[in-house]
């Protein structure tokens, strides 16, 4: 709900640093993987219960994940074409430290893990929703073009609101699995947003 507004708030500064940061030796592939080195060290920082490491792990992670794509548009603009494995690398990588990170924070918190199985079983399904609709409205000419490598249909739980969150019950562990039943329902009731939505534009 929140990305559209937020890529146009920090755009500025990803541009600076994706410039500061434009080596040979620096390549969007090699910050995503270091994007998903810290949120793996986040996700074990939170399973150890260390959470202002976990959180600023996390949140460097998250800076990572948006500056692979600046950086690699940034080269297009140069000459260089973009990548498609590149984009299959961050998507994948994404999904990997989300996952990772809620496991974390459960194993972290002590307590009943059921509210974050709840929130994977919501990220499933959001993640079976837009893959499936990147896929086929590519294949069908109905691309959502927005920039990114995929199309992404909207939500209520978009990327934004899921850094906020996981920043959230990292600052706030005592109330992880409160936060985690929340954001489960709302992830779940984007997941059927997603759903409607993405049959509505493929029919």
């Amino acid at each position: 709900m929140l990305d559209a507004r937020t890529r146009r708030l920090v755009a500025p500064a990803l541009e600076g640093l994706a410039a500061r940061v434009d080596r040979p030796a620096v390549t969007p592939d090699r910050v995503t993987l270091l994007g998903l080195a810290l949120g793996l060290g986040s996700a074990a920082a939170a399973a150890g219960a260390l959470w202002i490491p976990a959180l600023v792990l996390w949140l460097l992670s998250r800076v990572a994940d948006g500056l692979d794509g600046v950086l690699a548009r940034r080269r297009a603009r140069d000459g260089q074409p973009p990548s498609a494995a590149g984009g299959y690398l961050d998507i994948t990588a994404d999904f990997l430290v989300y996952g990772a990170t809620v496991a974390g924070v459960g194993i972290g918190y002590g307590g009943s893990l059921l509210p974050f199985v709840a929130v994977l079983v919501a990220y499933y399904l959001n993640g079976a929703t837009f893959l499936a609709f990147s896929s086929l409205a590519e294949r069908t000419g109905r691309r959502l073009d927005d920039g990114r490598s995929l199309s992404f249909l909207g939500g209520l739980a978009e990327g934004t609101e899921t850094v906020l969150v996981h920043s959230l019950w990292l600052l706030l562990p005592g109330s992880a699995g409160t936060i985690a039943w929340v954001w489960a329902a709302v992830v779940g009731v984007s997941g059927l947003q997603r759903m409607v939505a993405g049959h509505r534009a493929l029919r």
